[in-house]
């Protein structure tokens, strides 16, 4: 139950949204009328959408046509998105890509992912790093200024305000009565929110991902962490970068996310999962839940790692792509991770470090058996299967952007592809000088020594030896 403050605060609906429940996206392709437009029917099945009926969902300027589906893949679906100038569908006098307007796939180009509101915002969530005594004042100004600066109505986590040193805080008291609460994995927050505030880390990002399933607001996020990868603001002048986001002037770089579906068998005993939420997953949908078996999905912003947990076995996985077994991962584990987390765990891991307007999956392996075995990079959009093989000597472990860890058993499976529902990050800058700043600063990316220039006699002397 929420904690009802001076604001008054909401419950859970009665359905809450799922991954499954996406939205309609708009695809107006040169030379067609607006009215014109076409309905993602990965996401609707083959239901007709025409002018008179309403689609939601941000219209796109521009898109482009996937080629039609070979009849052995039918059975997956594509995910439409992502990042990128939208690449010519013409070679030659003659030769195009064949269209089908069934399937469109949307290609935004990230020089224009400029932040804009349709109305003022009036909700933020704060979300500030737990255990971490240096961010309380920071945390007090920010909620100062936003309430009476700017007049917003502040969400936190019920827990953030069980603080001891903000229980005594007598100045802070009435701000504090004026704060709107929730319970993580209880209550849904996902239709109140705005935008979104993070104080801290890496970790706080990942953590703000975690708490919507579905359409994410903007997040904020300021550098009071130990890295900072992902937390491109200083807190110095805050109030200034606070008001240009609220006036809609910034940049964003639309980090992709991972849709992960676990599919367990319940084994003799059913799991119980409070209010439809299960350690910030969703339970499935009646038509994705098969008989005997629980159906969990996630939201992933870094990466899936599956390892061979505390067995001293090597795992021993079967990697999928559309259903096509590409590979079996003998050594320590796999990784399958999102752009955002190729500068994560899959670079410790020895893979390349992927820009996040790239739309593209990247599956890593762990210390392999094989050391022909280099990291591969997939298209965005496919979707990858992972279960143990059947000759596994053991179980293995799963866990999604570090926490949420469970094991996988024979029988058991992961369904992986891209979600329809990236992260959006707002900019100091743009999304291509703060990535390099960060690649600069935070990981010390090609810092080296400069090699000494040579002095002018010596370069008059090599020249006249030259001459000689």
């Amino acid at each position: 139950m929420f904690e009802k403050r001076d604001r008054c605060f909401f419950r859970r609906s009665p359905r809450s949204p799922t991954p499954e429940m996406e939205p309609e996206e708009v695809g107006v392709r040169k030379g067609l009328s607006a009215d014109a437009s076409y309905r993602c029917t990965a996401c609707h099945g083959d239901e007709d959408a025409g002018p008179g009926r309403p689609l939601r969902g941000r219209a796109k300027s521009r898109s482009l046509s996937a080629a039609p589906a070979l009849p052995s893949t039918k059975e997956f679906r594509r995910t439409r998105s992502l990042h990128g100038p939208c690449p010519v569908t013409t070679f030659g006098p003659k030769a195009c890509v064949l269209q089908n307007p069934q399937t469109v796939m949307h290609i935004q180009d990230p020089a224009s992912q400029r932040l804009t509101w349709s109305k003022s915002p009036k909700s933020v969530l704060v979300i500030r790093k737990i255990r971490d005594a240096s961010l309380l004042q920071p945390f007090k100004e920010l909620c100062v200024y936003l309430m009476e600066e700017k007049n917003m109505i502040v969400y936190v986590e019920k827990k953030v305000l069980e603080d001891p040193a903000i229980v005594g805080d007598d100045g802070f008291g009435p701000v504090k009565k004026k704060f709107c609460t929730f319970r993580e994995d209880y209550d849904d927050i996902s239709n109140q929110i705005d935008f979104i505030i993070c104080l801290g880390g890496d970790g706080t990002l990942l953590y703000a991902s975690s708490l919507f399933q579905g359409s994410v607001p903007p997040v904020m996020a300021f550098h009071l962490g130990s890295l900072g990868f992902l937390t491109p603001f200083n807190f110095e002048n805050f109030q200034t970068q606070v008001t240009q986001v609220i006036q809609g002037n910034a940049a964003v770089v639309l980090r992709s996310r991972l849709k992960v579906k676990v599919v367990k068998e319940l084994r003799g005993k059913k799991v119980a999962a409070p209010n439809g939420v299960s350690e910030n997953g969703v339970l499935a949908s009646d038509r994705d839940t098969e008989a005997g078996k629980q159906v969990l999905q996630y939201q992933v912003l870094n990466e899936v790692v599956i390892d061979r947990g505390p067995s001293s076995y090597l795992s021993n996985v079967d990697v999928y792509l559309d259903g096509h077994l590409i590979t079996t991962v003998q050594g320590d584990g796999v990784i399958v991770s999102t752009p955002t987390g190729s500068t994560a765990y899959a670079a410790a891991a020895g893979a390349s470090m992927i820009h996040p307007n790239v739309p593209a999956i990247m599956i890593t392996p762990i210390c392999p058996h094989s050391l022909s075995f280099r990291p591969i990079v997939v298209p965005a959009g496919v979707e990858l299967k992972i279960m143990l093989s059947p000759e596994a000597r053991n179980t293995a472990w799963v866990s999604l952007d570090g926490r949420k860890r469970q094991e996988i058993r024979h029988g058991d499976s992961l369904s992986i592809t891209t979600s329809c529902y990236p992260l959006p990050s707002i900019c100091v800058r743009d999304p291509v000088s703060d990535w390099f700043e960060s690649l600069a600063q935070c990981l010390h990316w090609n810092v080296r020594k400069r090699q000494a220039h040579f002095a002018a006699e010596e370069e008059a002397e090599e020249e006249g030896e030259t001459e000689d």
